[in-house]
């Protein structure tokens, strides 16, 4: 049976997450179609991975017979998260926008997956051509013709290491205006925000079923 990578990285809950909101609905609809699948889950905001160090950055790229104590260690945590990502059937990820960029532990946790010659930049990589689906949820609008296009720095950031460097099959789910509800001054923007929601989510649950029936066949 296939194996999901679910990857949250929300600092809010799931009450008060649109990502988070929109990644479980894929996550049920994916299960419903896979009751005997594999879930691998990762919450990055509560349980975040190490941020590489030098020693897991220069242990990639030496012979493990070479490693000294410290970059044999750190790499052990690095090989775990690599290899998660290698077994992986398909990946989900909720990458929200924070300050117009992708949340820290997702970046760390990047950082860690990202190998050239292994799972980068190489024909041989495993994760090659892995079906993937962001949830990339913003607080405002920033689709192309907005007056926020160019600080659009969540799908062109994850295009670039996902599509670009990794070789996944990079699919995107964009829940806009999530700060309407919050912010008086966007009140009048509630209707469109509740409208994209509602679209994210019944994407997630179709998108999950089509991908699940896919990798089925």
């Amino acid at each position: 049976m296939a194996t999901l990578l679910h990857l949250d990285s929300s600092v809010f809950p799931i009450d008060a997450s649109t990502s988070r909101a929109v990644t479980e609905t894929f996550r049920k609809a994916w299960e419903e179609q896979h009751p005997d699948g594999t879930v691998i889950y990762r919450d990055l905001h509560i349980d975040p991975v190490p941020h590489i160090s030098a020693d897991a950055h220069t242990a990639g790229f030496a012979d493990p017979a070479t490693h000294t104590p410290e970059q044999a260690a750190a790499f052990a945590e690095r090989e775990k998260l690599i290899a998660e990502l290698e077994e992986a059937d398909a990946i989900l990820i909720g990458a929200p926008m924070y300050n117009f960029s992708i949340p820290s532990t997702l970046k760390a946790w990047l950082d860690n997956v990202v190998l050239i010659g292994r799972t980068a930049m190489t024909e041989d990589s495993k994760v090659k051509g892995t079906p993937v689906t962001v949830v990339a949820s913003r607080g405002g609008s920033y689709a192309p013709g907005t007056p926020r296009e160019p600080f659009e720095y969540v799908q062109n950031y994850l295009n670039a290491v996902l599509s670009d460097a990794l070789g996944l099959d990079v699919d995107f789910i964009v829940p806009e205006l999530t700060m309407a509800p919050h912010n008086p001054a966007m009140s009048e923007l509630i209707p469109l925000s509740e409208a994209s929601r509602a679209q994210a989510l019944d994407d997630a649950a179709t998108k999950a079923k089509t991908l699940a029936e896919r990798l089925a066949a």
